[in-house]
């Protein structure tokens, strides 16, 4: 499959994923970008926040085999694995029966990643570092293109910051603000049907990205980065050099899923995501802010905007979201479902106004703002 074919398949992956999730777009497009980038993602929020939910639907849309596992403290290994085959066993050899477990995987969702045992967790390493499952005598390829860690806060214990350190993109998730409590609200409540079924082609068309990955030209964006890294030590966020390099590959797979095959500056945001505290992510957007008012992204508007706050980012995401409301307009005259689309679309000239200079919109933007002034005259 070419680029130019996969891209418009993953992006529908993504739109389907995130349809019905109320501020947690950007999330589920870090999940696809890490996928692209042979990444994996860490999530952090209290629970009750949809973190799980995020990643079922990355998977459901993606189409690829999963596994989900809630890890306690005495969780065994053959839960996550797979369990000892006792045939061979007895023949004194230890092999693992690991179909519909985690060595066969494409997409996994591990809650309370930290509770895992000592046990688990360094067979995980491998699994994670180097895609192979090593137990006894099997030693397994793993298809695994991403895996969603989730906990409740990060560990304090160093051995588990060092595992912690496997997961380069890290989300900070909270229950749903204030404005937004009347759609959740409204999804929640919602007539619940069957989940949509997988994109056609997503799977594919995601290794045939991550395969161009390597290939991306990262040329006009590698002093750029160097000096995002620069200003981050000096504002007092350090990344170790691992991470540094590794941040490449999320630049890369950025440009890429914007359909370029050449990294630019504007690709340079996901560098937020793979600084690891909360804190030090806050930080990192107002240091980086004059570097990242480039920022955008075709694919993931969400969360190019999430992490650079800029400019361009906020008016595509702005764009994506008025889009869609000018596409819902009621069939009919039934006047109490035109007044509550009205309201709706008074609100998207709202946040336009109170957030964009006329002078200075993207031209996307501004015929979005005429549109929305037409219906709202006419």
């Amino acid at each position: 499959m070419l680029i130019e074919q996969a891209v418009p398949r993953v992006r529908e992956a993504v739109r389907t994923a995130r349809e019905g999730l109320v501020e947690r777009e950007s999330l589920v497009e870090a999940i696809v970008l890490a996928a692209v980038a042979g990444e994996h993602v860490l999530v952090i929020g209290p629970p009750g926040t949809a973190k799980s939910e995020a990643a079922r639907r990355v998977a459901r849309a993606l189409g690829g085999t999963t596994f989900e596992y809630l890890l306690g403290r005495f969780t065994e290994p053959n839960e996550i694995f797979g369990p000892i085959d006792l045939r061979r066993l007895r023949e004194g050899a230890v092999e693992v029966e690991t179909a519909g477990m985690l060595p066969e995987a494409e997409i996994a969702f591990l809650d309370e990643v930290f509770l895992g045992s000592t046990a688990i967790l360094n067979t995980l390493l491998g699994v994670l570092n180097e895609r192979v499952f090593r137990r006894g005598s099997t030693v397994k390829a793993c298809p695994l293109r991403v895996c969603v860690g989730a906990s409740n806060a990060l560990p304090d214990d160093d051995a588990l910051a060092a595992f912690a350190d496997r997961f380069l993109l890290r989300c900070f998730v909270e229950p749903v603000g204030d404005p937004f409590l009347e759609e959740l609200l409204e999804q929640g409540w919602g007539v619940q049907g069957p989940p949509p079924g997988p994109v056609p082609g997503a799977m594919t068309a995601l290794d045939t990205l991550s395969a161009a990955v390597r290939g991306v030209d990262l040329g006009p964006a590698r002093g750029a980065l160097a000096h995002s890294v620069r200003l981050l030590r000096k504002a007092g966020v350090t990344l170790p050099d691992r991470r540094v390099v590794r941040v490449q590959k999320l630049v890369a797979a950025a440009a890429v899923l914007d359909g370029r095959t050449t990294a630019h500056v504007g690709d340079l945001w996901p560098i937020v995501y793979a600084v690891p505290g909360a804190q030090g992510q806050s930080i990192a957007r107002e240091a980086l802010g004059e570097l990242l008012k480039a920022s955008q992204n075709a694919a993931l508007s969400a969360a190019a905007a999430e992490a650079s706050g800029g400019p361009l980012a906020r008016a595509a995401r702005v764009v994506e979201a008025g889009e869609a409301v000018l596409a819902a307009r009621p069939r009919g005259d039934e006047p109490a479902l035109l007044d509550a689309w009205t309201r709706r679309v008074e609100g998207v000239a709202r946040e336009i106004d109170a957030s964009f200079n006329p002078q200075a919109m993207p031209e996307s933007l501004s015929s979005l703002r005429s549109r929305v002034a037409q219906v709202l005259t006419g």
